[in-house]
């Protein structure tokens, strides 16, 4: 695998921009764009929601899982990850293992924003939203921490954002090439 075919993923809580800013990013690399959980919901033939009610979050992490260790190329590839993949024991250390991890960040106040209304994200299908998107990122936020360089996307222009995780991956990506992961 040469320096520049790593494959990027980009972890970070729901409503940080990891499908746009992949999608754009994965565009300029010349490289393919996966969502994990639209890829589950092709595979399944279900929105991530109804995986949740019918059979669920266990089911659904087992899923993630399987996306990351076989459901996807071993390069050329930006891989938006569902919010909650890397909080699974080992996944994230198996991201690292497989390309260059890129944490999106942004502020509650901006992921309440980004996510109101949206009923197709199962964990904020409760009474009080807020309250639960304060917990999860509670729960979460070490994990975010640890999982590579942190990029904010709070009230930056897309184009800012794009141009940041280009130049983080291709710093990273020559490094994992170095170091022959």
């Amino acid at each position: 695998m040469s320096i520049s075919d790593a494959n990027l993923y980009l972890v970070g809580f729901m409503g940080t921009g990891k499908t746009t800013v992949g999608r754009i990013t994965a565009q300029r690399l010349g490289f393919a764009l996966l969502d994990s959980d639209h890829e589950i919901e092709r595979q399944r033939g279900k929105p991530v929601a109804r995986i949740f009610a019918e059979e669920g979050e266990a089911v659904f992490r087992s899923l993630e899982r399987e996306f990351i260790e076989r459901g996807h190329p071993a390069s050329c590839t930006v891989v938006a990850c569902g919010g909650g993949l890397v909080t699974a024991p080992g996944l994230l250390e198996l991201l690292q293992k497989k390309g260059v991890v890129i944490c999106l960040q942004a502020s509650i106040e901006t992921i309440l924003e980004r996510t109101a209304g949206h009923s197709h994200r199962p964990l904020l299908n409760v009474e009080n939203p807020e309250a639960r998107l304060r917990e999860l990122y509670a729960q979460r936020e070490s994990v975010y921490r640890r999982a590579g360089t942190i990029i904010l996307t709070d009230a930056r222009p897309l184009d800012d954002i794009v141009n940041h995780v280009m130049r983080t991956y291709r710093r990273e990506a020559a490094d994992f090439g170095r170091a022959g992961k």
